[in-house]
């Protein structure tokens, strides 16, 4: 999971691009970068860190140009320390490309090898953006018979792509003295907007994002999702042009969007996050009265941020007092995205503090989005019982996750998931709640699609079942091997 931004201006980009990343921080703190197209020159500017400790005014006015992306980064494949893998990642023929990604490809083997014993092409780090990019530029380059470009060479290029490249990906690209191009996978399992407004002169600027807020909080109009399999070219005087360059794309978004990765604030593939997570609250208290002795119960606490609105309609459909005890200090990162276990384990602490005047003597029912390592979890049980808690009821708005999830959020080890090979009485000793509930995988695809036009998630954590159909035991087992979460 990470976040990305496109602009085309008709003033300077450098701004635009840094307003809409700090907008996105939340889904990457790795490390970021911004890059503006002035003519047919690039600048790049990229380093480790969050978006305000990244880039200094001397950093912006080295960004000219009306053109412009960026990215925010949790790293999936490769090495989170490594700066060299921060995007975008830029290639010089054919035209000048830049690029940035979001998503994660499972066929990194096979193109690492084609890339190199069939296109002839140099990959200098393990990211799966830069073989994505390579494949773009040998396909662009494929289609080129002269000096002069147009969308169809581009779009065919797109095409080529999507019969190569197999995982999941949504992506922006800057072609130098052409223009934008935004494109994403078959199955749109990672999300991508599209966004403009007039100009002032009688032209249009552009935005492609991530999410809707991006769009929102710049002043542009909401145009739609880039659908699954097409491919967006923003020329540099705002003309643009789309074409479907899949041959049988299908909508199959990613159900960890709307349970955790998004801000409440965006709507994506038609689906707002807000209400959708309301509705997995109204499942997860129909669940909760099934199995918790109610009666027994005296508030209900969300941990903050993400499960506060499946929290809030737990409280009151089961008529339970709705309370706020966790106090989570806002400069420390999202621990589910930070890099390696032991740091994860360091901010849990740091990130929540426990009020004990909400807890003493009370018995709590926590509400949480999901469990994935149990890390947080288990934490935050230990803080409730030394905050003074009498009992602790520990729920999930999502089902277990109990398989890797291989399509850009960072779960590449069964053996590191809490629920992985363990049945719901074990999970709940391994976490030291008293009790342990879980929303149903049914209840949370009827919750995020009620209402729209959407048939189908991508659940393959929950599930274990891989939209893409080419993600094999061997595959899962080599990414064990070779990838740290």
């Amino acid at each position: 999971m990470c976040g990305i931004v496109g602009i085309v201006s008709s003033e300077p980009a450098n701004q635009l691009v840094y307003d809409s990343l700090l907008l996105l921080q939340h889904r990457g703190q790795d490390s970021t970068g911004i890059a503006t197209a002035e003519g047919s020159t690039f600048h790049i500017n990229k380093a480790k860190g969050q978006v305000r400790e990244a880039f200094r005014t001397r950093d912006m006015r080295a960004l000219p140009g009306t053109m412009g992306l960026g990215h925010v980064r949790y790293a999936t494949k490769g090495t989170a320390t490594n700066e060299q893998e921060s995007q975008p990642f830029y290639v010089n023929a054919p035209y000048g490309i830049v690029l940035v990604h979001n998503g994660n490809l499972t066929n990194t083997r096979e193109l690492t090898q084609e890339l190199f014993h069939v296109d002839r092409r140099h990959l200098n780090t393990t990211s799966d953006t830069e073989l994505l990019l390579n494949v773009l530029a040998h396909e662009l380059q494929e289609q080129v018979s002269g000096i002069a470009i147009d969308p169809d060479q581009i779009f065919a290029a797109v095409g080529r792509v999507h019969q190569r490249v197999e995982g999941s990906y949504a992506a922006i690209a800057l072609v130098a003295g052409h223009g934008l191009l935004a494109f994403r996978d078959p199955f749109g399992i990672r999300p991508l907007v599209l966004g403009n407004r007039p100009n002032g002169t009688g032209g249009t600027e552009w935005v492609v994002a991530s999410e809707s807020l991006v769009i929102e909080s710049g002043g542009y109009n909401f145009v739609r999702d880039v659908a699954p399999g097409e491919a967006i070219f923003i020329a540099m005087d705002g003309a643009m042009t789309s074409r479907q360059c899949a041959p049988s794309p299908r909508l199959v978004p990613c159900s960890f969007e709307y349970v955790y990765l998004a801000r409440p604030d965006s709507i994506m593939n038609g689906i707002s996050v807000y209400e959708a997570r309301l509705r997995l609250g109204n499942r997860l208290a129909d669940t909760i009265a099934q199995h918790a002795p109610l009666g027994d119960i005296d508030v209900v606490m969300p941990i903050p941020d993400s499960s506060r609105p499946a929290a809030m309609q737990v409280a009151q459909k089961l008529g339970i007092e709705y309370r706020e005890g966790f106090y989570k200090n806002r400069y420390v990162g999202r621990t589910f995205i930070m890099p390696g276990q032991a740091e994860r384990k360091r901010s849990v602490k740091q990130k929540l503090n426990a009020m004990g005047s909400e807890f003493r003597g009370k018995n709590i029912l926590i509400v949480d989005d999901s469990i994935v390592r149990g890390t947080t979890s288990k934490e935050i049980v230990e803080m409730a019982r030394q905050a003074g808690a009498n009992k602790v009821t520990f729920t999930s708005a999502a089902p277990p996750v109990r398989y890797p999830h291989v399509y850009g959020i960072n779960m590449p080890s069964r053996l590191e998931l809490v629920a992985h090979g363990r049945k719901i009485p074990e999970i709940n000793a391994e976490l030291g709640a008293d009790h342990l509930i879980y929303q149903e995988v049914a209840d949370m695809q009827a919750a995020i699609l009620e209402g729209s036009d959407v048939t189908a998630l991508e659940m393959s954590c929950f599930t274990g079942e891989y939209v893409t159909g080419t993600v094999t035991p061997e595959y899962l087992s080599w990414v064990e091997r070779n990838q740290l979460s």
